[in-house]
């Protein structure tokens, strides 16, 4: 292939880190009477020498309609958020906000409101923008990034959320790679690109959520010149002993591939009576996993890619009755379990997928 371009610093240096082989897109969902077999594109990982940034190496997919629903632990996560932001002081009093959200869903635009903030028009400078999980999902991120910077007014404040990339090192969160997710940030290598359109970071918040999720706040460096607070070199810190530039450190996450699709199917296999890439890769379809659960209407009677594994709606799980269920967003524990008390009242219970092999 022709030598890849950096999507943020256009640097040509740099190493393939997570290759997962020929994978479906994952927001491809085919009718359950489809029968196959799906288009398969490369699902590859790039970390770039330069300026650091992971991302995809490639991706000819054509992103679908968002189909999802909005857990409830996003929604929680985006109202502490909110809180903590409101407490700093970075959100103006009847101020403008510019809003680059997900295309999966979930807005803070109305968590906003009630703190007096206004969305801004196209034409106007808003004293907030926050990307919440938005910017990955841009191909160019140079571009992206530059067009949020110049929105700003004088003296605004970015906020940008992200999955951090010393989490996905760590807890070996290898299917968090997907097509359409162009970027994997580390505070270390977002805080190279915010330098190119003349912002620095100036604090940050970190959650639960995800297994590790950070809010950054930058500025520009003519409205606030000076040291960032503790919480960003500690970050930087993190991101050191993590090895986010060091394409050795990702060896672990290639070999996680393995040891998790293995699990995955073994577990399976034992459990007969009883996340799209991991399913494909561990080579799974309706015989070791009958049904999946998801609460989107727009997935229900549609099958997973890849796979010939059928797509249900939450009432399947009181009529089957199962011996156990499956989670692949752990995340979702708390909300599902108390949706779902009849799963471990009939005497099931609920596995995390992530745990399988570790």
């Amino acid at each position: 292939m022709d030598s890849h371009a950096c999507r943020a610093c256009r640097g040509s240096a740099g190493q393939l880190v997570l290759d997962l082989g020929e994978q479906p897109a994952c927001d491809y969902f085919p009718s359950a009477g489809d029968p196959g077999p799906d288009p398969l594109y490369p699902l590859q990982m790039w970390l770039c020498s330069s300026c650091g940034l992971a991302q995809l190496l490639t991706d000819p997919t054509v992103p679908e309609e968002p189909r999802g629903t909005e857990p409830a632990a996003l929604v929680a996560q985006a109202a502490d958020a909110v809180k903590r932001v409101a407490a700093a002081g970075l959100l103006p009093a009847d101020g403008m906000v510019a809003e680059y959200g997900s295309p999966h869903g979930g807005s803070w635009l109305g968590l906003l409101a009630d703190r007096g903030l206004v969305p801004a028009g196209r034409s106007e400078k808003p004293d907030v923008v926050i990307d919440c999980f938005g910017l990955m999902h841009a191909a160019d991120q140079r571009e992206a990034l530059a067009e949020r910077a110049a929105r700003l007014a004088p003296g605004g404040v970015m906020l940008l959320q992200y999955h951090a990339l010393s989490t996905i090192i760590r807890c070996g969160q290898w299917n968090a790679l997907r097509h359409g997710h162009y970027a994997y940030y580390s505070t270390a290598a977002l805080t190279t690109m915010l330098a190119a359109v003349g912002f620095s970071p100036r604090t940050a918040w970190q959650f639960d959520l995800y297994g590790g999720t950070i809010l950054l706040v930058a500025t520009r460096d003519l409205d606030r010149p000076g040291e960032p607070e503790d919480v960003i070199r500690s970050l930087l810190a993190d991101d050191a002993r993590a090895g986010v530039r060091d394409p050795g450190t990702f060896a672990g996450l290639q070999r996680e591939i393995t040891a998790h699709a293995t699990a995955l199917h073994d577990w399976l296999a034992a459990e007969r009576s009883a996340g799209t890439t991991v399913l494909r890769q561990a080579h799974v379809d309706r015989r070791l996993l009958p049904v999946v659960i998801d609460a989107s209407s727009a997935k229900q009677g549609l099958r997973m890619p890849g796979t010939d594994i059928p797509v249900a709606a939450p009432a399947e799980l009181a009529a089957r009755q199962p011996g156990a269920v499956l989670l692949f967003v752990p995340d979702l524990l708390a909300e599902v379990r108390a949706a779902f008390p009849e799963v471990e009242t009939e005497g099931g219970r609920w596995v995390d997928a992530e745990s399988l092999g570790s």
